[in-house]
């Protein structure tokens, strides 16, 4: 069989891809090793449109997040895909941490973030009589939204410019071949079908295809670390309108809380390194999670805090350090026709448009 283009992942970045390919015109197939889509990173998250705050400026996460919450906006108005602009505050508890909260926002401004006020203790609490915080910022721009349409908008734009889905099709690894790359399929000693190209999204499975791919140079292979993340449920209605975030910290964002388009409220993720990615969430985390979430809201009430859902970040470096996304095309590794996507963890599904359209560029140069 001959292909055109062929991404490996049904995840939103996947898609978003896929969609971005098709709409220039590319004949692309979706190959997805589980029975749905976005059944990976992209279901086990919170679920938040990111501003693009955090990033250094001037990387790949900065840019492309910055431009990608502006589009997803517009593709959300544009497909009935259900989100809500609430805001957020990101809080500091203390009187020592005023300063770093000036320095996010420095750093915010720098990227190009829109929509940012820092606040005052009284100016917060007006917003949220229920938070303790000596200062807030701000930010308009972040939002929430229903990623599962949001998958099924972007698998019908490329599906209506002619990409196919195959799921349960597990793409084992990349031969080279004289028009492009042979797919090994799971269960195969042979290629079933060669690919012009290939975009390897496969998510927390990324790093294994490409160490499977042949002539890949072993520098554009880089290390996987998994940063489980659990979240707990609030029990009972919140009085917070606004996303509340506590300053970042080494692996991620801290346990911070954010809302579903229901009204319901969650707390998390925490930081936990694992060897093998996992889903449970261990009761006895709860304790961590009282004492994060009553820095901010002293009255969260006893037994508040049932066990909800984990997700698993794929990190490039076991230090806790942020890394950039990792998106290297022929360009950079010398392998025509192949791009390969490592690290796209948060803001990934804020920045998954953009990073759609960056990788029809890197195959298009």
């Amino acid at each position: 069989m001959e292909l055109d283009v062929v991404v490996v992942g049904a995840g939103a970045v996947g898609l978003a891809a896929a969609r971005a390919l098709s709409l220039a015109g590319r004949q692309v197939m979706v190959l997805e090793a589980a029975q749905a889509i976005g059944s990976g990173i992209s279901s086990r998250n919170s679920e938040v449109i990111h501003a693009g705050i955090y990033y250094p400026q001037g990387s790949l996460k900065a840019r492309l997040c910055v431009a990608g919450r502006r589009a997803l906006y517009a593709f959300c108005e544009r497909h009935g895909v259900a989100h809500r602009r609430c805001g957020k505050l990101i809080v500091a508890t203390e009187p020592d941490q005023v300063a770093a909260l000036d320095g996010v926002a420095a750093r915010a401004r720098a990227n190009g973030v829109e929509g940012l006020q820092l606040l005052d203790e009284r100016e917060a609490q007006r917003l949220e009589p229920a938070l303790r915080a000596q200062a807030a910022l701000l930010s308009t721009a972040t939002g929430i939204f229903d990623t599962h349409a949001d998958m099924l908008a972007l698998l019908g734009d490329a599906a209506s410019r002619g990409a196919e889905l195959a799921l349960g099709v597990n793409v084992t690894g990349l031969v080279r071949e004289p028009n492009g790359w042979g797919l090994l399929i799971e269960g195969e000693s042979q290629p079933v079908a060669c690919a012009r190209m290939v975009v390897n999204a496969a998510g927390l499975g990324a790093q294994a295809l490409a160490s499977r791919t042949e002539g890949l140079p072993a520098e554009h292979r880089p290390p996987l670390y998994y940063a489980k993340g659990s979240y707990f449920v609030l029990q009972g209605r919140s009085p917070f309108g606004h996303l509340i975030y506590p300053l970042p910290e080494p692996g991620g964002l801290g346990v911070h809380l954010t809302l579903d388009l229901g009204g319901g409220a969650r707390f998390g993720p925490d930081v936990e390194w694992v060897d093998v990615p996992t889903y449970d969430v261990d009761p006895r985390r709860a304790q961590r999670f009282y004492g994060a979430v009553r820095a901010y809201w002293p009255a969260l009430p006893d037994a508040g805090l049932q066990p909800g859902y984990a997700g698993v970040r794929p990190k490039l470096s076991g230090s806790g350090a942020d890394r950039d996304f990792e998106i290297s095309g022929p360009a950079d590794h010398g392998m025509p026709g192949l791009v390969n996507l490592f690290g796209v963890e948060s803001p990934g599904l804020t920045a998954s448009l953009a990073i759609g359209e960056h990788v029809a560029d890197l195959l298009s140069a």
